[in-house]
């Protein structure tokens, strides 16, 4: 897609910058910074071109109340480690008025201010047009760096990008530009790999991606409820029996367009703990008394061909029950093909959504894969083929 980059931003401005600091915490400190970490390629981009930079971003849930324990303030010391050659870092304890005005007006070219939690004002997940210019009044620019909330159409990510010329973030930019690689435009044969629970929370992906995939890999326990609406029989494993229908006629739309990969061997046990009795058993083959937690070898295999066969992969959920050895196999082993392939440029491997970082980094491999999203519900909509406010707004 084509979109504003900050290339494109004049210099010597006064820029809004929406970025994801909704960071995790523990006894009052920042508990990991990646989040901080991943602005900095946007803030030297705009130091470079001399502008003075505000960083706006939203603090857990406080609904539109100030809630003093959720304010960005408790990040300052996290976020000065982080920006530890910027001069006169400063926090001001509000997002809009006569406070942030003041600041920028004391703020040299490349100094960076942190304002306030912006989810304290009602108007924010309103995307109340009147707090929308309020954002807007004192900065010539905007920029989103916050790929994670451009699925809200909230003040800060789409409202002000109508007031203010708005350019998408370094973030941003490797986000879209990666994504746009796995499904815009990419290099066929494109291999999806879906698990996860439930059918039901990822029907409109499922229903999307089999228009825009050569090949699709089932996992985890929504597999499960398509082996059980092709007649297996499948114990007393998860499954979502009344989705039946709904997986035939998934499978059914599918024909001529993309072929779907269901396990041919699981990995079943009679109970869910770590390192208990565990046999790899084929379709047919299942007792009454145990359950499928993960795919078996044969399944791994063919996986690991498919991948092979394949220029580009999009991955989204674990195959079994990863975080309980030894049901993590088959994830880690796929995991493991996937990111030698990209490793070797042989194959775009892009993945995302919250179990699936979680698996990635259990396979220690997170870093070997052409992309990571930690985007979480905007990766997820993006992938049903939704269009993102926060994404739109930035549109050349």
């Amino acid at each position: 897609m084509s979109f504003r980059r900050i290339e494109d931003a004049p210099s010597g401005t006064t820029a809004l910058v929406r970025v994801d600091f909704n960071v995790p915490m523990a006894n009052g400190a920042v508990s990991d910074d990646t989040r901080l970490r991943a602005a900095l390629p946007t803030i030297r981009a705009l130091q470079a071109k001399g502008c003075k930079i505000a960083l706006l971003a939203h603090f857990d849930r406080p609904k539109g109340k100030v809630v003093p324990e959720m304010s960005l303030g408790q990040i300052m010391p996290g976020l000065a480690r982080v920006l530890d050659s910027v001069d006169g870092l400063v926090f001001v304890n509000d997002c809009v008025g006569d406070g942030v005005k003041g600041a920028l007006s004391a703020l040299p070219p490349g100094g960076v201010v942190l304002l306030e939690n912006v989810r304290f004002y009602p108007g924010e997940e309103k995307n109340d047009p009147e707090f929308a210019k309020q954002l807007a009044a004192n900065f010539d620019i905007y920029v989103n760096d916050a790929f994670s909330a451009a699925h809200r159409a909230h003040a800060s990510t789409e409202g002000v990008a109508h007031i203010l010329p708005a350019y998408a973030g370094k973030q941003m930019e490797r986000e879209l530009d990666a994504l746009d690689a796995a499904l815009g435009n990419p290099k066929r044969p494109v291999l999806g790999i879906v698990g996860g629970a439930k059918v039901s929370t990822k029907l409109d992906l499922l229903q999307n991606l089999i228009a825009k995939l050569d090949r699709l890999a089932i996992g985890g326990g929504m597999a499960n409820t398509f082996l059980y609406a092709q007649g297996h029989e499948i114990g007393g494993s998860l499954a979502e029996k009344d989705m039946a229908d709904t997986a035939r006629a998934i499978m059914e739309a599918a024909k001529g367009k993309c072929e779907i990969l269901l396990p041919v061997d699981v990995v079943v046990a009679k109970e869910v703990k770590p390192h208990t009795q565990a046999r790899i058993a084929a379709l047919g083959d299942i007792g009454a008394d145990e359950k499928i937690l993960d795919a078996g070898e044969k399944t791994v295999q063919r996986l690991r061909e498919a991948m092979k066969r394949s220029h580009t992969l999009i991955w989204n959920g674990p195959l079994g029950v990863f975080e309980v050895p030894p049901f993590d196999q088959a994830t880690v082993i796929a995991a493991q093909e996937a990111a030698a392939l990209a490793k070797a440029g042989k194959l775009i491997a892009v993945a995302g959504g919250g179990d699936t970082v979680a698996a990635l980094n259990h396979a220690g491999v997170a870093g070997d894969f052409t992309f990571v999203s930690t985007a979480g519900g905007a990766f997820l909509e993006w992938m049903e083929g939704k269009a993102l406010p926060g994404v739109e707004a930035l549109r050349a």
